[in-house]
């Protein structure tokens, strides 16, 4: 439904050849919303929401009034419907929403109308993130091996997640091993600024136009807040609260009130965006945030990457915030750009967020927050979360004596610090203290490529140092994305006689997995499409449905609609092998590849998995 426009802020904007249609804040302002250019960017986007879904039913001209009033108290009590761009789920909710939806069309069919109606209102994306187990580690080979074990596992739940990609609109799945669902939002899902087709009367013109508006969502996960640091407004929800705003119905809120949180200063060299943001969460819990939105500002953003952004905000939940949103600023436009964004979106979205007033630079005022806190990022430490919660903190020289002192207190076994444990039937022991886990998996980390190469650095160095790990001792490392592990490859190949060029190399790293991370989740989901998927050792999955399963998830489609999957023929399979090695080629520039060939390892993980395929069949 078209805004019933009440501040009479329906406005054009022209990016390029392109004209869009938006509800301008700054026409707002001069119509009636006094004062609003001061509110939090937080604020200004739940502004934009009410203005543009303005139906004098679940958003009243009152209710846009309430935000402008907000900033008397900097607090209100005042529910509002936020209507969010889009829904972003991973396994666990998203296969039941699926099932919800198969289930609607089951009844529609019952009841004689037409199945096909039945579709989500708003885009969905599902990412297959938290199914691959790692039962294989401590080898080149235990990701590969564990992807298989996968697809033995959950043939079934993938073949209908496929059926409902191709059957419903608005529905999108991100295969499994393809990366943490938070990462592929924001190196690809993200959009910062969206847009929409509408039909609506302009001016004395009448017919569809394409809306832009800011990018907003809820996500069936807590840390749904890391896209936050792109500037998207956006925060974890239940599976029921998910699928009402999937099937259109706005989600109900508090207006909240903001905590602005001021940066100043830089960080030191060798401090991580994990050390910042275990600082950031500390200071945020003793102020007690919760239920409110955390927005940063001040002159430290200038000096912060996306990715650093994108540390702090996927804490949110760690704080207790409902967000942790960071406004667009140069650093937003520059990874848009480097991810692989289209031209003409990025330019959509610088011009349309500096005509909103929503692009901050050094040179933009503070707005006005509920209450405000403020960190110099040169007086942030390296750390380590714990002891026990990963909001805890201890700077690292406290590190031994704060164990000591949580194994007093906390756990009360100050009498057993040098007691050793025998393992039953193993030749080792364990005792208080020994590290017997050691995985790179929180999506806290995988977001941040600095943080990922500087523990790749580290452990090099420990080993080189004659560390060496104990047989008790579980390693696994899983990125956010699959393109790190192979940048990864391509960077130990430089390695030899290239030390002296090592910080351009790091950042030339950081650069390109950004860059290629959009061609390669499409490329992911164009295999998913055609009924495979690209990950490591997949002849299960692409075995013939059971007739009797497909038809029944055909009769929820339309007439004759089939999952797609089937055996492709060795010469089909390699030809897919050669235009997949020259792709992998054609993303780094010579110089990463140890030789005129580059192509050894390539060829190594080529065999593993048609071993592990072999071994399957």
């Amino acid at each position: 439904m078209t805004s019933l426009d009440s501040f009479k802020c329906r406005k054009t904007l022209k990016v390029g050849a392109k004209t869009y249609v938006y509800y301008s804040l700054p026409a707002a302002e001069k119509n009636g919303l006094q004062g609003i250019s001061k509110l939090p960017y937080s604020m200004k986007v739940l502004l934009e929401n009410l203005l543009r879904n303005e139906d004098g039913r679940t958003v009243k001209k009152d209710d846009i009034l309430a935000v402008s009033k907000w900033l008397k108290k900097r607090a209100l009590e005042h529910e509002i419907a936020f209507r969010p761009a889009r829904v972003l789920m991973q396994d666990f909710t998203g296969v039941p929403a699926v099932v919800d939806l198969a289930a609607m069309r089951n009844a529609m069919q019952t009841l004689g109308g037409d199945a096909e109606k039945i579709n989500p209102l708003v885009p969905v994306d599902l990412v297959i993130d938290h199914s691959v187990i790692v039962n294989f580690f401590g080898d080149n080979k235990a990701f590969g091996k564990n992807v298989v074990e996968e697809y033995k596992q959950n043939q079934e739940r993938y073949e209908f997640l496929k059926w409902g990609q191709k059957a419903f609109s608005n529905f999108s799945v991100v295969p499994p091993g393809t990366g943490i669902c938070h990462q592929v939002n924001l190196e690809y899902l993200a959009q910062t600024v969206w847009t929409k087709k509408e039909k609506m009367t302009v001016g004395k013109k009448t017919g569809t136009f394409e809306v832009a508006y800011p990018d907003s969502l809820v996500g069936t996960d807590s840390h749904t807040t890391m896209v936050n640091g792109l500037a998207v407004l956006g925060w974890g929800v239940g599976g029921i609260e998910a699928e009402a705003c999937m099937l259109g119905q706005p989600l109900s809120m508090l207006l909240p009130e903001v905590v602005g949180f001021k940066l100043k200063g830089q960080l030191k060299e060798g401090v991580t965006a994990t050390d910042l943001v275990l600082t950031v969460t500390q200071m945020l819990r003793k102020q007690g945030v919760v239920g409110k939105f955390v927005e940063f500002f001040g002159p430290g953003l200038d000096h912060l990457s996306v990715a650093d952004k994108a540390t702090i905000g996927n804490m949110a939940p760690e704080y207790g915030a409902t967000c942790g949103f960071f406004p667009v600023d140069a650093a937003t436009i520059d990874y848009l750009k480097t991810s692989g964004r289209k031209a003409d979106r990025v330019a959509l979205v610088s011009a349309y967020a500096k005509a909103q007033g929503l692009f901050r630079t050094a040179k933009s005022g503070d707005p006005v927050f509920t209450t405000t806190l403020t960190l110099d990022l040169g007086d942030v430490v390296p750390s380590m979360a714990g002891p026990k919660r990963p909001e805890g903190r201890v700077a690292l020289p406290a590190v031994a004596e704060g164990f000591t002192a949580a194994l007093a207190s906390e756990y009360k076994k100050a009498g057993d610090a040098d007691q050793r444990y025998p393992v039953e039937n193993r030749d080792f022991d364990l005792g208080h203290g020994d590290v017997v886990i050691a995985a790179i998996t929180s999506c806290t980390n995988t977001s941040n490529p600095s943080v990922l190469i500087g523990a790749g650095l580290l452990a090099r160095n420990a080993v080189a140092k004659g560390k060496a790990l104990g047989q008790d001792l579980a390693c696994s490392r899983q990125p956010g994305r699959r393109r790190i592990s192979r940048q990864f490859r391509i960077a130990e190949r430089s390695r030899q006689g290239r030390l002296q060029s090592c910080r351009l190399r790091l950042h030339h790293l950081h650069r390109q997995f950004r860059s290629v991370a959009r061609r390669d989740i499409e490329g992911d989901q164009r295999q998913w499409n055609r009924g495979r998927c690209r990950a490591v050792g997949q002849s299960q999955f692409r075995r013939p449905c059971q007739s009797g399963r497909t038809g029944q998830l055909s009769r929820l489609a339309t007439p004759g609609r089939r999952l797609r999957t089937g055996r492709y023929g060795q010469e089909g399979s390699r030809r897919r092998t050669d235009r997949n090695r020259q792709r992998r080629q054609a993303c780094f520039p010579e110089g990463y590849l140890a030789d005129g060939q580059g192509d050894q390892r390539i060829n190594e993980e080529i065999r593993d998995r048609d071993d592990l395929q072999e071994a399957l069949r």
